[in-house]
């Protein structure tokens, strides 16, 4: 609007005004004069006021310019200081299968009024800024809706909650994209529990990430049920089980609760890597939970395992991003469970924070400016002290 205003009125006029459809009167105006700069702002204007603007604006041919009478144009539509109008033109804006607005093209008296020639050159410019404007409208509302949808996929800002830290690093398989396939959330659940979920979806990029969103709502419908994870295991499994589609998803479900200076974590797979543990001693080792991945077939089995967490101990969810990831000195080795068994031995007694940031950033180096898969991890670590005791809240940023 800003660029077509200018245009106008630097070739066409001595003034020209964009005004864009609105509502109630309201409408988005922007208007300039030759030399000088470009004003936008909402106006309450009566389209009826200037003859041909209302018929443009719904995108109708309005009545030919030269025809209009300058004395009665409203006061709104000359700019201050701009004098006597001599002629007046308006035509419409057309845009992509519904009207971009309407331009309105002023000259001052004693120059040529418009005629046939230059209404129709107005015509051509008016076709190709309303093109152009209508696009921009159309991009910037897809931006918006693009931001409001990836914004409810993105992973949450953790907390420490009820006494246990909880931290999580995640990136996607292409830098380009905010979303993917592996996720992570944590839910405080009533009655004392908080239920943490790691999981990663069949696929990359939107498709997957729509997937993802898909087992995240549903998880969050079955908190009710969090302590019984083999039943929302089984109903999760049952909401994405479809015939037309071979999606899946493995998880990791953590049922995690403050028991005096110690963390108690419950831990369920469903077809996932089991979830690691270290000791303030640096032993790493797996919890001894395995199942079937989600989504596949009509009965799941699973195993619950119980960890215990002394303050300064951590267990760590992971997806199979870092352990898969290929690079290395060489570039072609993969980073494997063993490397990870060391790099988490490494971090014994480290905050949460600091061991999902650690996991992190040792993966992302291996990987470097090569191709990798979508990365999630969640630590959950008893805290030392009981600093956080008592249903304490304090924020960390993932």
């Amino acid at each position: 609007m800003r660029i077509a205003a200018e245009l106008a009125a630097s070739h066409l006029a001595d003034a020209a005004w964009v005004v864009a459809p609105g509502s109630r009167g309201d409408h988005p105006v922007t208007r300039c004069v030759r030399g000088g700069d470009v004003a936008y702002e909402r106006v309450s204007i009566d389209p009826e006021g200037v003859s041909g603007l209302a018929e443009a604006l719904r995108g109708f041919p309005p009545v030919p310019s030269r025809w209009i009478e300058p004395s009665s144009a409203p006061s709104w539509l000359v700019p201050e200081g701009f004098g006597e109008v001599g002629s007046i033109l308006v035509t419409p804006l057309p845009g992509q299968g519904v009207p971009a607005g309407a331009l309105v093209l002023l000259r001052r008296h004693g120059q040529a009024e418009f005629g046939e020639d230059e209404e129709v050159l107005a015509r051509l410019f008016a076709a190709r800024a309303g093109s152009a404007i209508s696009a921009a409208r159309m991009f910037a509302q897809q931006v918006s809706i693009t931001d409001t949808l990836v914004g409810e996929l993105l992973p949450p800002t953790l907390h420490h909650v009820d006494g246990v830290e909880f931290a999580g690093r995640y990136r996607p398989a292409l830098d380009t994209e905010r979303v993917g396939g592996d996720f992570y959330d944590v839910h405080p659940v009533p009655g004392g529990e908080t239920l943490a979920v790691l999981g990663d979806v069949c696929g990359k990029g939107l498709e997957a990430a729509v997937m993802t969103g898909k087992v995240r709502t549903t998880l969050r419908a079955l908190l009710p049920l969090a302590d019984d994870h083999l039943r929302v295991l089984g109903l999760l499994n049952d909401a994405l089980r479809k015939p037309h589609h071979t999606r899946f998803v493995t998880l990791v479900l953590a049922s995690v609760t403050r028991v005096g200076d110690d963390v108690r974590v419950r831990v369920t797979s469903g077809g996932h890597p089991p979830p690691l543990v270290v000791r303030t001693t640096g032993e790493v080792h797996e919890a001894p939970t395995r199942g079937t991945l989600i989504g596949v077939l009509p009965d799941i089995d699973a195993v619950t395992a119980e960890v215990v967490l002394a303050p300064g101990e951590t267990c760590l969810l992971y997806t199979d991003g870092i352990t898969e990831a290929v690079g290395g000195p060489l570039g072609g080795e993969v980073f494997g469970e063993e490397r990870l068994h060391r790099v988490l031995a490494a971090c014994a007694g480290m905050p949460a924070d600091a061991v999902a940031e650690h996991v992190h950033m040792v993966a992302s180096q291996w990987v470097g400016a090569g191709g990798h898969d979508d990365v999630a991890v969640l630590a959950i670590t008893a805290p030392r002290g009981r600093r956080q005791a008592g249903g304490a809240r304090e924020a960390h940023t993932p």
